[in-house]
């Protein structure tokens, strides 16, 4: 059976589920298999959703990369999609397994050495904290960095992790430009103000 099976019957269900089921679907427990759904959930246009999600980021870069057990906040594990955004994020999955199952393989295992965990621990909080921030579209890019890296962990693929790389440096870079772009425009409207006072 491959990996996207499980998403297809679900799809076939359309019923709406929770973040715990999503993440059940996935049939073990692991920090890269959260770290995929949570982020996954970023990249979607829902409002003030990254922002919440940020925090389970910020735990998951803690104590990654602990193989099992991993941990959520209850209310959080129930948190439960509408029927749109359920059947949404099933196909966004199936389709990433689907794709995954027939490219990704086990290569550059260095990526994975324990050395470099320290630096995918401070990756995955710097990717959260862009998440964090209330920019426009500010989600995607690091989202799909985190989306790349569970990919990569959960695959063995080094070729993921190291792609996960370029969507997180366009992520800082869209932040750097979005910050300067705001704070010019504060700038502007405070001086814009003190001329009409």
């Amino acid at each position: 059976m491959s990996r996207a099976e499980p998403f297809h019957r679900a799809l076939s269900t359309a019923q709406p589920l929770s973040v715990a089921e999503l993440l059940a679907l996935h049939g073990r427990a692991s920090q890269a298999v959260l770290l995929l759904v949570v982020s996954l959930l970023c990249v979607l246009p829902v409002s003030g959703v990254g922002t919440v999600l940020s925090f389970l980021l910020f735990a998951v870069a803690w104590r990654w990369p602990r193989p099992g057990g991993t941990v959520m906040p209850g209310r959080l594990a129930s948190f439960r999609l509408d029927a749109v955004w359920s059947g949404r994020c099933l196909r966004s999955l199936a389709w990433l397994h689907e794709r995954a199952g027939q490219r990704l393989q086990r290569r550059w295992r260095l990526l994975r050495h324990p050395v470099a965990f320290g630096w995918w621990r401070v990756w995955i909080a710097v990717m959260a904290a862009l998440i964090f921030l209330p920019l426009p579209f500010g989600n995607v890019l690091p989202g799909l960095s985190l989306v790349l890296l569970g990919l990569g962990w959960m695959y063995r693929d080094g070729l993921m992790l190291m792609l996960s790389l370029p969507a997180g440096l366009g992520a800082l870079a869209f932040g750097w430009f979005s910050a300067g772009l705001i704070a010019e425009t504060v700038m502007q409207a405070g001086q814009q103000l003190s001329s009409w006072l």
